[in-house]
């Protein structure tokens, strides 16, 4: 390819792949929710495509990763995946029955579910999402918090890529799924809660990726992975901004938006091993930098 072409697939990538990967994984998820199999499609056609393009078009070639390490992020997310469904299956089971019967005798149920399935699908992203950017910020903001949810773990991670959506520390399933639980519990909201989930595990891969994206328009709203990956350096003042791993809008509104370019990710100078970063809760590496 001339170079001419290279600079023009590039142009393509960095402000048309966001909105189209956005827009496709909704659209098929839609038109395919009756399929049990949809959401894993969704995942992996989502990783399979910004992989692709991170291997081919990197942004930042010294994050690139060998083969080794790939597959072994790949076997973890599949696990940590299956995981955080399974805990987010356990607030429904919990919670769910006692909720509903609730906004019944209160005459609670107020969710417009007549109006468009896209405005739904929004009104509950972005609900989700302001829980989140508080739930997020407190584990920034308080030690105890930082621990016991073992958000370091997520953190730690010298070189990053789409795959790092999922990469977390099992105690921090739980903070996850709630804001998205909770918005489904005390709404009912139904099918646009599946499709907001869909939504937000896009955006939280596209966050992570190792790609040249745009941000001038649609990282007005959504986050866009210079923002994110900003969040996950290593300087403390960098790492305590942009806290919203999907929508940026609520940072914008709080006034934590920072547009700055991270120049080294992770908790410190070095990653810890794979077991070092289990035991984070307990015990944070010597050079933890970022820790409240």
């Amino acid at each position: 390819m001339s170079a001419f072409g290279v600079q023009q697939v590039q142009q393509v990538i960095k402000f048309g792949l966001q909105p189209a990967v956005i827009i496709g994984s909704l659209w098929y998820f839609i038109a395919n929710q009756d399929n049990p199999m949809a959401y894993p499609l969704v995942l992996i056609g989502v990783h399979l495509l910004l992989g692709i393009v991170e291997w081919r078009y990197p942004a930042r070639p010294h994050w690139m990763k060998d083969a080794k390490t790939i597959v072994s992020n790949v076997l973890l997310v599949i696990i940590l995946t299956i995981a955080i469904g399974a805990v987010g299956a356990f607030y429904g089971e919990l919670l769910a029955p006692g909720l509903a019967d609730l906004r019944q005798s209160m005459g609670a149920d107020i969710w417009p579910h007549h109006w468009p399935i896209v405005v739904q699908i929004l009104m509950v992203f972005f609900l989700s999402e302001f829980i989140w950017y508080w739930v997020h910020r407190a584990e920034h903001r308080w030690s105890i918090v930082w621990r016991v949810s073992g958000h370091g773990a997520h953190h730690s991670f010298k070189k990053l890529s789409a795959l790092n959506f999922g990469l977390n520390h099992p105690l921090e399933f739980s903070f996850l799924v709630l804001p998205s639980a909770l918005v489904e519990l005390f709404f009912g909201v139904g099918g646009a809660a599946a499709a907001a989930a869909v939504l937000s595990v896009t955006q939280a891969s596209i966050a992570h990726a190792n790609i040249d994206l745009n941000t001038k328009v649609i990282g007005w709203v959504f986050t866009t992975n210079k923002y994110h990956l900003l969040h996950h350096s290593m300087v403390l003042e960098e790492s305590n901004t942009n806290y919203g791993c999907s929508a940026i809008i609520w940072d914008r509104l709080f006034g934590t938006c920072s547009d700055v370019t991270v120049e080294e990710a992770g908790t410190g100078a070095s990653e810890p091993t794979l077991w070092q970063k289990f035991i984070m809760p307990i015990k944070e590496p010597s050079d933890t930098a970022i820790a409240p």
